[in-house]
């Protein structure tokens, strides 16, 4: 029952950092964990990290289409040259006197087919980048992995929060946790749009506050005021307080310390989240007051 008032309405709760190692998935892990029944989407498709803790069934297997590349068709090309004159990318050279296209540089535009006199430039989708779905111990898990080079990880993300939202209308799960990629780009916009809360995960040193600064701005941006969370709050007083003073100049909510504790790296080797892995130490307790104010918060 302890838990009966918190599931009485749904929610959608994304994590996000203003810059990579805040603990954000550690957090994430740890709220995941503390619920019976739970949708968690890694919205960090461009490494994506969760699965390998929570080791989801891979139930569902979608294919992205992140975009398209040029690709020279040899029997029909004539070394025109033409489509090296108009690419405005540099994408196209020549090498032992043959017109070749370099694929991380192509930004699959389409002129150079369009422009060819011979079609003799097809345009091939890139699709190595999928989404994957299926069941964990808590519940459901949905993330993306983008392909190196490839891009458009914002569409991914859509995909991504669109494939939770199936399964918590289909399962009847109440809570979806998005676990957000660190920064300020499109991968964080598509994250944090239309959610219920946003939570930043931030640490107390001068990048630590400084990117808290800016992804507050993108955040409050998007029509959402978020909360932070400060971790590993005892390694630097000075800037954990100079971050505490900023979110109440700025009026922003902090739900929350965590001092920094080496028994959260044991419980990710052992392939677990703090919270299961020791339920009664003074980490897992914290996070666990921490869960309790943001789910009733709303």
């Amino acid at each position: 029952m302890r838990y009966l008032k918190q599931f009485l309405q749904k929610m959608e709760i994304a994590i996000i950092s203003g810059k990579g190692g805040t603990g954000k998935s550690s957090i994430c892990a740890a709220f995941a964990t503390l619920s019976k029944n739970v949708i968690v989407a890694d919205c960090d498709v461009d490494s994506a990290n969760l699965y390998l803790l929570f080791n989801p069934a891979q139930e569902e297997k979608e294919v992205f289409i992140s975009g398209y590349k040029a690709v020279i068709i040899a029997s029909k090309c004539t070394n025109c040259k033409i489509c090296m004159e108009y690419c405005r990318f540099d994408a196209i050279f020549l090498k032992d006197d043959e017109v070749k296209i370099s694929k991380i540089a192509c930004d699959g535009c389409f002129l150079c087919s369009r422009i060819c006199p011979e079609n003799a430039i097809k345009m091939v989708r890139e699709n190595k980048s999928y989404m994957y779905s299926g069941s964990f111990r808590n519940g459901k898990m949905v993330y993306g992995r983008l392909a190196p080079g490839e891009e458009n990880s914002g569409k991914l993300v859509n995909m991504v929060r669109q494939k939770a939202k199936e399964i918590q209308k289909t399962n009847g799960i109440e809570h979806i946790i998005l676990d957000g990629p660190p920064g300020i780009g499109c991968p964080v916009i598509s994250t944090i749009t239309g959610v219920d809360k946003v939570l930043i995960v931030t640490e107390p040193t001068i990048s630590g506050l400084n990117d808290l600064v800016r992804v507050t701005g993108t955040v409050i941006k998007s029509d959402r005021k978020p909360s932070v969370i400060i971790n590993k709050c005892d390694l630097n007083s000075s800037m954990t307080n100079k971050i505490l003073e900023w979110c109440d100049k700025n009026e922003i909510q902090a739900e929350g310390m965590l001092p920094f504790d080496s028994e959260i790296v044991e419980s990710m080797l052992q392939g677990k989240s703090i919270t299961e892995y020791d339920p009664a130490c003074g980490s897992s307790k914290k996070i666990r007051k921490i869960w309790d104010k943001i789910l009733n918060d709303k």
